[in-house]
């Protein structure tokens, strides 16, 4: 009860409170040290009564100088007592030189040596006895047995800071680390045995081990897919720290502990960025984002935000979407600017305060739809506009399947307008986010998307555009809505079953931070209209993803072999439009770029005229609700578009009775 009283005081509260205690130990201290030297309880007379008086004046502002009242007491570590040792040093050192200065008889010069250690322990004492009082640690709901057992796989810095972390966690408790340098093992670090990776079985057997914590962020992504698939094989739960580009602080924190991810098991390890490329179309650009809430545009935002654009321009029609990436992008630009200015908000606050309201300014978001041609020109022109990346876009396969005439709205209409926009605007780059999916599609999500492509094919060849197009297109990007992974976590912390749609269905994966660098890359490089293809590797089996995920959360999987596992992989079906196998390229017309993982293609488009012909024709389509002409239209703009889905098979908003003509696949009548 007292313990959260103290905790939720104001901060400056709580900073009084420490003061006063200082102000209390250190004539203590002073006391203890005479009565040591002498031995006895010494009682101060005459001047030295002054020294005791000048002890809170001496040292209250040197700490404070020192920073000892700006640590947080339930985190502090090794480098606050520092700032403790050296604070007390100094004051020790001022007060030493005053005694000699004053020449104050009866103060025996041992006395300075006493009340330095009295002082360091006292000062010391109070705020390690703090920080285990509010950690909690001595309570009760702390004991050993109702912690889970982890043992920490890596015994560098990163576990070692893990580990103390933990040890003050409710929940966790680590007993042991595991590291593959033979130098480290069969000894104790903080107090924790270090064994080898072949003693596993014996570390959960002996410790009782539930969890291991893979504590190697500095590894490469290989050598961490290797380390997963060997903790496969045994019956714990495995979490992860996130690599050394996550942990920008250099302090590893409960809250960095994750779940095993596709990342963790690509087993590729990401390219590094082209600066050049990266800083062409950003650095101190105005960029604009469409679809700025959404995954890619999302991701898209926080890497140009980091290269250090004049402006950024959030896009969205998702009112909450748009909101959160705006925190989240001046929270980011907060995190920078207070890094770089390091102790200059503490002396110059009203300095600080200004020049961060001027770099949060930079970003602007926009509450807009695509489709919207006037608005999103009006917007360019206003703030100058040199770079859009344009991801706004339906891509849900079903969801788009059950709904084809706002996907032709936003995708293929929208993608029109804002092209168009930028054109009138004299943007001068435009780059869009394009999909596998638009790769001889079967769902209209991909036919629209591949007819966006032909769009700005078609409009780089107008003579008198001087607005270079370009278009990436790539697989799925891991934490994207609507992805797999989260899904199948779910399900496997519900108990199962994880639903997987065909034992032999296929995906490209890539994580959200690389596909957006190389999305940034590929919009700096090559001519007008050309189409760029990300390398994503190899594709992954959507099963084996499911059987590792649930091994890796320490389950079994149950199928006709084992009847007693814990968790069943059920087999769904391919949803509408859906295909087992995923394609990045149309022909075979590769060019290799200046980037290994960015091919360019040599694609087939079609006439600038033809083009706004069938954008006209989509515009009635849509303004008349006419289903069925869509689907017949979007095929003939789309040659290689093969759909899966009888338009019978839709779900339209209109309610009652459809007829259709099943020779031309029209509707005829909605009654």
């Amino acid at each position: 009860m007292i313990k959260n009283t103290v905790l939720s005081l104001p901060r400056n509260a709580k900073r009084l409170i420490v003061l006063c205690v200082d102000l209390a130990l250190l004539p203590l201290a002073m006391w203890v040290s005479f009565s040591l030297r002498l031995g006895e309880l010494y009682v101060p007379r005459g001047g030295i009564i002054l020294l005791f008086i000048a002890v809170p004046f001496i040292a209250i502002p040197i700490f404070i100088r020192l920073g000892l009242y700006r640590a947080i007491i339930r985190y502090i570590g090794f480098l606050a007592m520092w700032a403790v040792i050296k604070a007390v040093s100094l004051y020790s050192l001022i007060w030493g030189v005053l005694v000699l200065l004053t020449a104050i008889p009866h103060v025996p010069r041992s006395v300075l040596l006493i009340n330095w250690l009295v002082t360091i322990l006292l000062i010391g004492s109070s705020r390690a006895i703090a920080r285990w009082w509010l950690s909690g640690s001595f309570n009760p709901a702390t004991k050993n047995g109702k912690r889970k057992k982890v043992a920490i796989y890596g015994a560098g810095e990163a576990g070692m800071q893990i580990a103390a972390a933990l040890s003050e966690n409710r929940d966790f408790l680590p007993v042991a680390y595991i590291d593959e340098k033979k130098i480290l093992q069969g000894n104790y670090i903080s107090g924790l045995p270090v064994y080898g990776p072949g003693q596993l079985n014996s570390i959960i057997d002996d410790f009782l081990v539930t969890d291991v914590l893979l504590a190697m962020p500095a590894a490469s992504r290989f050598r961490r897919s290797e380390i997963i698939s060997m903790l496969e094989l045994y019956p714990v739960h495995v979490t992860t720290l996130p690599g050394l580009d996550d942990l920008a602080s250099g302090k590893v924190r409960v809250e960095d502990v994750r779940e095993v991810g596709v990342r963790d098991l690509l087993g590729r390890d990401p390219v590094g960025p082209d600066d050049h490329l990266l800083n062409a179309n950003v650095e101190n650009k105005v960029v604009l984002v469409t679809g700025a809430g959404g995954s890619i545009g999302s991701e898209i935002c926080r890497q140009i935000i980091r290269i250090k654009p004049k402006a950024l321009i959030l896009y969205e029609q998702n009112e909450h979407a748009l909101y959160d990436i705006e925190i989240e992008l001046n929270e980011l630009v907060q995190q920078e600017f207070s890094s770089s200015v390091n102790m200059l908000d503490e002396t110059i606050p009203l300095f600080s305060s200004l020049t961060n309201h001027n770099r949060l300014s930079i970003i602007t978001p926009i509450l807009a739809s695509v489709a919207n041609q006037s608005r999103l020109e009006m917007v360019c022109t206003a703030f100058g506009v040199e770079t859009i990346y344009h991801a706004a876009a339906y891509k849900h396969v079903p969801m788009v399947e059950k709904n084809p005439l706002e996907a032709i709205n936003n995708n293929i209409l929208g993608t029109y307008r804002a092209a168009k926009a930028a054109i009138n605007s004299h943007v001068d780059t435009f780059v869009l986010i394009s999909t596998d999916k638009a790769v001889r599609p079967t769902n209209t999500m991909g036919a629209s998307k591949r007819f966006a492509e032909m769009i700005l094919q078609g409009l780089s060849k107008k003579p008198d555009c001087k607005t270079r197009f370009t278009m990436v297109r790539f697989g799925n990007v891991l934490g994207s809505s609507g992805s797999v992974i989260p899904l199948f976590r779910e399900q496997i912390k519900n108990g199962g079953p994880v639903t997987v749609t065909d034992p032999e269905i296929t995906r490209y994966f890539m994580t959200n931070s690389e596909a957006a660098q190389l999305v940034i890359q590929a919009g700096a490089m090559g001519r007008g209209g050309a189409v760029f293809v990300l390398d994503m590797g190899e594709p992954v089996k959507i099963l084996d993803m499911a059987i590792r995920m649930i091994r890796l959360s320490g389950f079994n999987v149950k199928d006709e072999d084992n009847p007693d596992g814990d968790i069943e992989i059920t087999f769904t079906g391919l949803r509408p439009g859906e295909k087992l196998y995923e394609e990045l390229l149309i022909g075979e017309n590769v060019i290799p770029t200046q980037h290994e993982l960015i091919l360019s293609a040599d694609e087939k488009s079609i006439p600038l005229k033809q083009i706004e012909t069938f954008v006209q024709q989509f515009t009635e389509v849509v303004e008349n609700y006419d289903v069925g002409e869509c689907r017949v239209l979007l095929m003939d703009a789309v040659r290689e578009f093969h759909p899966q889905c009888k338009v019978s098979d839709l779900v339209f908003e209109q309610t009652g009775h459809i007829e259709i003509d099943t020779a031309s696949n029209k509707i005829l009548n909605i009654r």
